[in-house]
Formats: C-alpha cells, structure tokens, sequence
C-alpha cells in the first residue's frame, strides 16, 4: 500500500488544475484515478487494478480526507483532497472556455439527461461528442466508436474499480485527452443529489453528510474506511519499528 501513497499527488488543488490545463491545451493525455480508501483496498485485493494504479500513466489524486490524513500519518507531504466532482466541475469548465469537446459514460439515463441540460446551458461552448448511460450493454463498443472522434474529456461514471478498469484498457488507443472516472459525480453536477452543505465540504466531512443522507451506506463505509484505518495504523507501526532497527 505504501507504494500508492508514494505515488499520490502531492501538490495542491490549484496546482493540479494547473497541470490539468496544461494537458488539456498541449493536447497530452492523462488517466486521472480520484483515489480515496476503497480504491487502495482493490489494490490490495486485485492484482490487475494493482497494475493500473501504479502504472506510469496512471495519476493518482487525493479524493477522500481519509487518504489525505492517512498519507500525512504515513509522512508523505500530500496537501489537501482533490475531489472526482470538484475535478469533473473543473473540466466543464476548462472545456467551455477552450472550445473543446467531451464524451460521458455512465449513470441512470435520467441522470444523463439532465447533465447534459446542464452542460449546454451552462457550458455552452463544451461539444459533447459521444454519451451513453451506465447500464449499455456493450462498453467497449463506446469507446472503439470514440477513438476516431478524439475527445478532449472523457468522463465514466460507473463506479470503483469498474471505470478505471474500462479507462485503463483502452487508454492506449488514444492520443490525447483527460481520461477520469468520478463515480457518483454526474448525480451532483446534473441537479439530481445534493453536495454536502459547504460547512460539511470545509471541515472534510462530506462522508458524514452522505451517511447521514444514505444509511446504507454504513456497511461499506465500514468495510472499506474503518478496516482501511487500521491498516494504516499497522503500517505506521511496521514502518516505526523498521526505522528504528536501522539506527
């Protein structure tokens, strides 16, 4: 695991938006990964995701407090979360004022929809280009059909690790563009859910807001951000006590 928080983005927000522009202008692709606890945790437990994360085109950005304070626990110098629906909200943006053009995947068609209402009211210079819901059978087929289009933005909406793993198998295939999968961003950036009030957003307690919002989320937060804990906490102690073996 400490391999990922090596490899995390250590810069802050503006920084990465920077770099982002950058790429966007100079016509270079990027594969972002918005990682927070339940992204190491496939890692861990799948070899091919392991890949893919740690691949040299993979960026790896600190979406969840959880991995933000972890990796500080862990003395690795990462400045503040960078989060999948701020990152994708960004994008829109950079997209409209560059004239640029982006493609979807992912979410209800219903959700789907009123993104890209969104979009053409308030982004009226982003092109989309291609777009497609989450539950299209043939997902390989969106983007055999996107290569000859050649998006600028590319964001997938299907949720970890399944549109990292689709990103990452036909990234090769393109030349240029920003590559992201933000999960459940395209339900807040298209009206349908609400973002955690900005005080829940300010204190980096936007998970308690969701919770509190979804109880069922309880077991998977769980699993995947209390169990994550105490793997940081072993691997804090292991890295403690080799430190002071080598003294």
């Amino acid at each position: 695991m400490l391999s990922y928080f090596a490899k995390l983005y250590s810069k802050t927000k503006e920084e990465f938006y920077q770099d982002v522009a950058k790429n966007l202008k100079e016509e270079k692709r990027m594969f972002i990964v918005t990682a927070n606890p339940e992204t190491f945790n496939h890692g861990i437990e799948d070899s091919d995701f392991n890949d893919l994360l740690l691949n040299e085109n993979t960026t790896l950005i600190p979406d969840g407090i959880g991995i933000v304070k972890s990796a500080q626990m862990l003395k690795y110098p990462v400045k503040e979360r960078i989060t999948g629906v701020d990152l994708a909200s960004k994008l829109l943006e950079l997209g409209s004022s560059h004239h640029l053009k982006i493609a979807l995947l992912g979410a209800q068609e219903e959700v789907l929809n009123s993104l890209i209402k969104v979009i053409n009211n308030n982004y009226p210079n982003l092109k989309i280009i291609k777009y497609e819901n989450g539950y299209t059978k043939d997902k390989d087929k969106f983007f055999t059909a996107l290569k000859s289009l050649e998006p600028d933005i590319c964001l997938v909406a299907l949720g970890i690790p399944a549109q990292e793993k689709l990103i990452y198998k036909h990234l090769n295939k393109f030349k240029k563009g920003i590559f992201v999968g933000v999960g459940g961003s395209f339900d807040v950036l298209s009206g349908t859910k609400k973002r955690a009030p900005k005080l829940f957003q300010k204190l980096n307690i936007e998970w308690l807001y969701r919770l509190i919002k979804e109880p069922k989320r309880i077991k998977r937060f769980y699993q995947n951000n209390i169990k994550f804990i105490f793997k940081v906490r072993k691997l804090k102690k292991e890295r403690k006590a080799h430190e002071n073996s080598s003294k």
